[in-house]
Formats: structure tokens, C-alpha cells, sequence
């Protein structure tokens, strides 16, 4: 999961939607209904947040990321 999402950060260069999708593919294989009663959502309004047809809001993102037991971190770029 955490390979998957850290190649799709890389890929899609800063697009969220795309970010947003690659997550609804981590929660989709883990089980919807069980990341929506761990965030506290609805499955309806994760599959919306999690399409990439939009960017859905930061915090949806910091929840779906620790449902399933990921963390984010940052580091220097090296441009």
C-alpha cells in the first residue's frame, strides 16, 4: 500500500485527483466499509472523495491515510 501510494505521489506530479484516485484504490482493496466505519464516513461520501474526479479536502485525506494504517511525511526535494 505504502509503495503504491509514494509511486503515485511521485507520478502525478502535485494533481490530487490523481493522489485522491490512487487512494480509492488502497481502500478499495482493503475494504470500503471497513475504512468508512474507521473514518467516520459514509462509503458513499468516500467513494465520491476518493474518484479522482475531484480533490477532496486534506483532512478526508489525513483519515483515509491513518484508516489504513499509513502515515505521511515530508522531506527536502532535491530539484
Amino acid at each position: 500500500m505504502a509503495a503504491y501510494l509514494e509511486a503515485s505521489i511521485e507520478e502525478v506530479n502535485g494533481d490530487a485527483t490523481l493522489i485522491a484516485k490512487a487512494l480509492g484504490d488502497i481502500t478499495r482493496a482493503k475494504g470500503m466499509s471497513q475504512v468508512a466505519r474507521d473514518t467516520g464516513l459514509s462509503r458513499e461520501s468516500l467513494y465520491k472523495a476518493l474518484s479522482g474526479d475531484r480533490s477532496p479536502e486534506f483532512g478526508t485525506i489525513l483519515k483515509v491515510v491513518d484508516a489504513l494504517g499509513l502515515k505521511l511525511h515530508a522531506s527536502v526535494s532535491h530539484i
